[in-house]
């Protein structure tokens, strides 16, 4: 019975000494990977037209339903390969003019037609 207690205390001595940080003490922890993330679109559902079009960066176009209801078409150009720019087409559903949902839209190249 006396060595398992005193397994017990050495290793309870062991984590109060040395704590188990995956980094030095005193630094900032590093983001998960998920926040670090370039391609990750700044929209959550719930959102007024307003607050989407803020988070896009872009101007929101419409394109079609009732006050309220309404579909509207954000157009984002990047760079591309240098010399074309490229130009995502996100679509965005609201209703009861808040954001329900958005799908993008990469249609297809002019370049192969």
């Amino acid at each position: 019975m006396k060595i398992p207690e005193f397994i017990v205390a050495l290793a309870s001595a062991l984590a109060v000494i040395a704590p188990a940080h995956g980094q030095p003490i005193g630094m900032t922890p590093d983001l998960p990977f998920t926040a670090t993330l370039s391609n990750t679109t700044p929209l959550a559902f719930g959102m007024a037209a307003d607050d989407a079009a803020h988070a896009l960066g872009a101007p929101l176009t419409y394109i079609s339903g009732r006050p309220g209801h309404e579909i509207y078409l954000a157009i984002r150009t990047f760079g591309g390969s240098g010399f074309f720019d490229r130009r995502d087409r996100l679509y965005l559903q609201f209703r009861k003019g808040r954001l329900t949902g958005w799908k993008g839209d990469w249609g297809r190249s002019w370049m192969w037609q």
